[in-house]
């Protein structure tokens, strides 16, 4: 039997570490990264997603950032659709891949036999859906589609919305099954303590703030987003956003984003879990 090509996957909560172990991996062992970050797909969002700057690249190549205008919308298919002949790409040169991220979807995608829904964005439903709480989004997926309800962040406003405008067009959300393994894939869970987690999301905050953070907030904020495109961006700029609009103080802001990204991590390490059989915890 022919054996599977290789493939390395590095995940972790936010500030876990993953860019530098990521890094350290590929110059040991003749790797390329493949990022799987859905907010480090867009162009011009740098200091409040966290991407790897070239010194820090250390001339490792790194691939799927800035393949995406702000504004535009970027599915898990369109990710997969790109990302995967790069994989198959770094293969062929000898290479080893090395996937690296923290948005779970993302990963799932390349190393799963798994197809993916193609859906349009429905922009007319989206604005309708973003009227609605929170909770009102999760109580109409809950009506039109129980079994999404029951697997899905019901506090996660974009991927609530995603899946009723998948239902608007096809029904139902497909379920996705994840079969077998497409490659040889050895996982690294890197898996700090809450304690540390915190810490290191308060220093990268204060860094990430004395390197021009708000600033980059404030040409995001010109650009006039709608609120759910904001929200799309992430934790940064909806309270950067939500400063510069005299809404909070810098305090408060600073507070919030810390709080939100605990919560966020939280989030991704209970997706992680279900990698534990196949992974080596750091």
């Amino acid at each position: 039997m022919k054996e599977k090509p290789k493939v390395i996957v590095i995940v972790g909560p936010t500030a876990s570490g993953k860019s530098d172990f990521a890094v350290d991996f590929a110059l040991k062992n003749n790797g390329e990264i493949i990022s799987a970050d859905s907010r480090q797909i867009f162009k011009n969002l740098n200091l409040g997603t966290g991407k790897i700057t070239k010194e820090e690249e250390q001339g490792v190549p790194h691939y799927m950032l800035d393949v995406c205008d702000i504004g535009n919308n970027f599915s898990v298919a369109e990710y997969k659709s790109l990302a995967m002949p790069i994989l198959e790409d770094i293969l062929a040169r000898g290479k080893t891949p090395i996937i690296c991220g923290g948005t779970g979807q993302y990963i799932d995608a390349l190393i799963f036999n798994q197809e993916i829904p193609r859906v349009e964005p429905n922009m007319k439903l989206r604005n309708e859906l973003d009227k609605k709480t929170t909770a009102e989004l999760y109580k109409e997926l809950l009506k039109k589609d129980s079994r999404r309800a029951k697997t899905i962040d019901k506090h996660n406003r974009v991927r609530l919305i995603r899946a009723l405008e998948i239902i608007a067009s096809l029904g139902k959300v497909p379920t996705i099954k994840k079969s077998k393994l497409r490659f040889d894939t050895k996982i690294f869970l890197l898996n700090p303590s809450r304690e540390i987690l915190r810490e290191r999301i308060q220093k990268r905050l204060i860094k990430r703030l004395e390197l021009g953070m708000l600033e980059e907030g404030e040409k995001i904020s010109a650009m006039n987003f709608s609120d759910i495109q904001i929200k799309k961006l992430g934790i940064e700029y909806i309270s950067m956003n939500k400063y510069l609009k005299n809404k909070i103080n810098i305090a408060e802001m600073m507070e919030e984003i810390i709080t939100k990204s605990m919560q966020y991590a939280k989030r991704q390490q209970t997706w992680n879990k279900k990698y534990i059989p196949i992974v080596e915890v750091i």
